[in-house]
């Protein structure tokens, strides 16, 4: 019961501030800061929404305590660059807000207690935990070094975008990972024909040492992935 209430906040949450908050309150947020009358209605959207989804009229005070820090938070997020980091803080802030409040009210401290209990003993938790965490960073870095003297051979970097393909190889990895725990093998093939696709009908010519250093690395990438994944589905 108490997390089909946490799930109804932050569908209500989802809702009002991303497919019923227009363009236009955006940028008058934007533009208009503090001073918005599009913020107060966006605010009132949230506070309603999240009212409706509750329907727990006994706790009216708790759509108040969310509207008015979405309110706080959405003035301070007027007032800074209009960025990646400060969006994904900003989503971040809001459902910690939703998520100490849900706490506060729906959980008593033996409910708490009980719940951290057994997700600090849910194995299952960790080994997905340790593997996403594997093939994002360590495997990243690994491969790096491994074919770190044939990256400066193909001279990958020059011209490319910035760290562009550590962020492809970290991207493919989670893919492959999630594809070997939940079985998806056809989508797994797909994404390496895709991978391939993409790289040999690049419009750039591609000397053939950029195109052996690219087959290496997805290889690589690829393969270590799957052997994680193997892995951890085996204990799964």
């Amino acid at each position: 019961m108490e997390i089909n209430i946490l799930l109804r906040l932050v569908m209500a949450h989802l809702l009002g501030d991303f497919m019923l908050q227009p363009t236009s309150w955006v940028l008058s947020k934007n533009t208009k800061k503090i001073r918005s009358g599009a913020l107060y209605l966006h605010v009132g959207v949230i506070t309603v929404l999240t009212y409706l989804f509750l329907w727990d009229w006994s706790k009216w005070y708790l759509p108040l305590i969310i509207g008015s820090t979405h309110l706080l938070i959405d003035i301070w997020k007027s007032y800074q660059k209009s960025t990646l980091g400060y969006f994904i803080a900003d989503q971040v802030l809001h459902l910690t807000v939703i998520l100490l409040t849900w706490l506060a009210f729906y959980f008593t401290p033996t409910d708490f207690g009980t719940s951290v209990k057994t997700l600090l003993h849910n194995n299952q938790m960790w080994l997905l935990l340790i593997g996403y965490y594997i093939v994002i960073w360590p495997l990243g870095i690994g491969i790096g070094k491994a074919t770190e003297k044939w990256q400066r051979s193909a001279a990958m970097n020059a011209g490319g975008l910035d760290k562009a393909g550590i962020w492809i190889g970290r991207c493919e990895r989670v893919l492959v990972l999630t594809f070997i725990i939940t079985g998806q093998y056809t989508a797994l093939g797909f994404l390496m024909a895709a991978k391939s696709i993409l790289r040999f009908t690049d419009k750039d010519e591609m000397t053939q040492k950029k195109t052996e250093y690219v087959l290496v690395g997805t290889l690589m990438s690829f393969a270590s992935a799957a052997i994680i994944g193997v892995i951890i589905a085996a204990c799964l």
